[in-house]
Formats: C-alpha cells, sequence, structure tokens
C-alpha cells in the first residue's frame, strides 16, 4: 500500500524532525545556550538578590545561594498547578536517583606517579547513574531558559497592553444630554476588541464599536491599525457611508485576506437624539426605549476587509429622552457557562431591561458582571466589550 504524502510513517518523521536541527543548528548557537541565554535567565531569575552582601559569604555559601535563589523565583513564576507537577517530578526524580545508590565503598585514586594510587571511602553508584543525572539538569536548563523567555515576552505583551488601553477612552463622556462610557476585557494579553467615543466640531459625537476576527496580538496589530486609519478619516468630516467604505479600502489594502473586521459606526447628534448608524457585520446593538422596548440595529452590510468594492447603507433613528443604546461584541453574546449554554442576547436584554436609570457606566459594569456570573469564570475565550449611552 502506497504512503500518502507528508505521512509519519516509515523514516519520515525522523527526516522531518532532523532536517531543520541539521541545517540550522551550528556550534555557535550550542554554545549561546550555555552562556548568554543562560545568563540572561539567570539574571532574569535572580533580581532582587543581593550582590554586596553575598560577596562576604564564602564561595559555597554564594553558590547555594544563588541556586537557592534562581529556584524560588523559578518555581514562584509557575502556576500553582503547573509548580506543583514540577515539584513532583523532581522529587520523583530524586527517589530515582536514591534508588540507584548501592552504599559506601573504597575508590582507588591515581598519586603522583601511575604507580601510586590511594584509596578513599566514596559513595557507590549504579552505572548510568551520572549520565540520568546530567539529562536532569539539561532538562531543568531547558525548562528554565523556555519560562524565561515567555516571561519576557509576557512582559513586553504587558506593555502593549497597556498602550492599548490607552488608546481607548477611558470614564465616562459626555456630549450634550448624553453620557457614554465604553468598557473592554480581553480574553487575552491584548485583544481584538476596541471602541471610540469621538466629539465634532458641530457638537455631534461618534460613537463605534469593532471587533477583529481572531485574538491576541495579531488581532491587537490590527486593531491599532483600525484605529488610526478611522480616527484619520474622522478628521476629514466624512458621511458615514463615505467614511466606511474608505475604510474597508483601507483594510483590505493593508491586512491579510484571511482577516475582517466588524464594525458598528453612528453619528449622535445632541440635542435631536438622531443617529445616523452603519452596521457593518457587527452584532446588532440594543436600543432600549423609555417604555422598555428593544428595539435591534441591524446590519447594513457586511464586515471590513472581505470585499474592496464593498458598499454600505446608512440608517437613521432617535434616541429619545431616557433612552439606552447598548453596543457590544460577541464575545458577550457568545461567553458559555459550564454547560455550554451560551449567555445569547436574551440575557444581555434581561440585563439592559434591568438597567432603569442607571448611569452608563453601571449598565457597562453590570453586564460584564453577568456575563462572568453566568461563566461563573473571570477568564473568557473572547474579549468582552460594551459602549453604552444614555440620554438624560
Amino acid at each position: 500500500m502506497a504512503t500518502a504524502p507528508g505521512s509519519a510513517s516509515g523514516p519520515h518523521w525522523f527526516d522531518a524532525w532532523t532536517r531543520d536541527v541539521a541545517r540550522d543548528v551550528t556550534a555557535e548557537d550550542l554554545q549561546r545556550l550555555f552562556t548568554r541565554d543562560t545568563r540572561e535567565a539567570y539574571q532574569y531569575f535572580s533580581r532582587g538578590l543581593d550582590e554586596d552582601r553575598l560577596a562576604h559569604e564564602p564561595w559555597w555559601r554564594r553558590s547555594l545561594l544563588r541556586v537557592r535563589q534562581v529556584f524560588v523565583a523559578f518555581t514562584l513564576k509557575l502556576s500553582p498547578a503547573r509548580r506543583a507537577l514540577y515539584l513532583i517530578a523532581l522529587a520523583v526524580a530524586l527517589i530515582g536517583v536514591l534508588k540507584l545508590f548501592q552504599g559506601f565503598g573504597r575508590v582507588s585514586i591515581p598519586f603522583g606517579t601511575p604507580f601510586f594510587t590511594i584509596q578513599v571511602v566514596a559513595p557507590q553508584w549504579a552505572d548510568g547513574t551520572f549520565a540520568l543525572l546530567i539529562s536532569i539538569v539539561l532538562v531543568n536548563l531547558l525548562v528554565l531558559l523556555e519560562v524565561a523567555d515567555r516571561l519576557s515576552l509576557k512582559g513586553e505583551l504587558e506593555v502593549a497592553r497597556e498602550i492599548q488601553l490607552a488608546m481607548l477612552p477611558t470614564g465616562t463622556s459626555r456630549a450634550g444630554d448624553a453620557e457614554i462610557c465604553g468598557l473592554t476585557r480581553p480574553a487575552n494579553t491584548v485583544g481584538g476588541d476596541f471602541y471610540d467615543v469621538l466629539p465634532q466640531r458641530d457638537g455631534r459625537v461618534i460613537v463605534t464599536i469593532g471587533d477583529v476576527a481572531g485574538k491576541g496580538s495579531p488581532a491587537a496589530l490590527l486593531m491599532a491599525l483600525l484605529l488610526a486609519v478611522l480616527r484619520t478619516l474622522v478628521d476629514e468630516e466624512l458621511e458615514a457611508t463615505a467614511l466606511v467604505s474608505r475604510l474597508n479600502r483601507q483594510i483590505c489594502r493593508h491586512t491579510p485576506g484571511s482577516r475582517f473586521i466588524t464594525l458598528f459606526y453612528a453619528i449622535y447628534t445632541p440635542g435631536t437624539g438622531q443617529l445616523v448608524y452603519v452596521n457593518a457585520g457587527q452584532n446588532p446593538p440594543l436600543l432600549r426605549r423609555a417604555t422598555g422596548a428593544i428595539e435591534r440595529l441591524d446590519g447594513t452590510g457586511i464586515a471590513l476587509g472581505m470585499f474592496d468594492g464593498s458598499t454600505y447603507e446608512a440608517r437613521e433613528t432617535f434616541v429619545g429622552a431616557g433612552d439606552l443604546l447598548v453596543l457590544y461584541s460577541d464575545g458577550v453574546t457568545e461567553a458559555e457557562d459550564p454547560g455550554g449554554q451560551p449567555f445569547e442576547e436574551i440575557g444581555l436584554e434581561r440585563v439592559v431591561a434591568l438597567s432603569g436609570d442607571a448611569p452608563s457606566s453601571d449598565v457597562a459594569r453590570a453586564i460584564l458582571r453577568a456575563v462572568e456570573t453566568h461563566a461563573k469564570d473571570s477568564r473568557f475565550t473572547d474579549d468582552l466589550t460594551v459602549l453604552v449611552l444614555r440620554r438624560a
């Protein structure tokens, strides 16, 4: 029977596994593992160690203190479950090594010339014990290097998270008779959800929310690109349909074809309550009337980045006195409980219906709390974002 191309049977898996090792690994790479990489990992985990105090200690005590510092710092960086697994693995390895101990015996050591030897009492170990100890040390060094690299990357992502959140408006914005508040909670360190509140010179205010397909760093980069292009186009004072069409063309030109972005873009006019909006594939926002009735602002076009020539329709509605407009990402309605039941629009409508005359910031926090209660977890598989506008 013929073997399918790319199959892991036969020697193919070994060739695939060793091809890049033989091609890309050099003596300099191996040397760097035990010099620069190891030194950087040690410096990362030994931060806080008082080297001046160690200088007055005997050499053997300095070594023990350094090993202890690295070990404690490394294990504390692990999650509790992984820390327990790591300590169990070390204990099992230690037990295995002790089982290879064969007692004490006399060992002959050459002294002076080959004709003279001295005998000393030393521990005896089974054959292969030394090789086993070397493998344990090397595996632990590998784990140490990998964790140091990942933690360094995580630190950089934390900085990226701060920059990303700084790009979004914080607190409650006021535009005439309306107050607007947005909240976002990325599933990972950084995320692809975004919202914006942009006051205009004529007194109107732009409210927008969007969701980049995917999560993590790739989505965050596209989110930053979209916000930059959006804010540039807003400065040109374009109407909603023209702005979203141009935004779509820019996204098509500068993003991979596998990526798309959903967007709800609206222009609110204080005083009259007029709301002109374009919904490019975003979840339909909920407009809760003062009477308690709920309306949906459905889509008026497809997501951005799918087709260069996409056109979009603008629709108009009015936000009356006491009305509440809730914009949200799909992470809100798709959040699942332990049984796999999503929060859905019904759960969102329930929270919105109970909002009464609460400020927009309270409504936004109440929605996120309700989703968290439903999921019975503070960690989610998708980004959560809400933007709430209430007309006084």
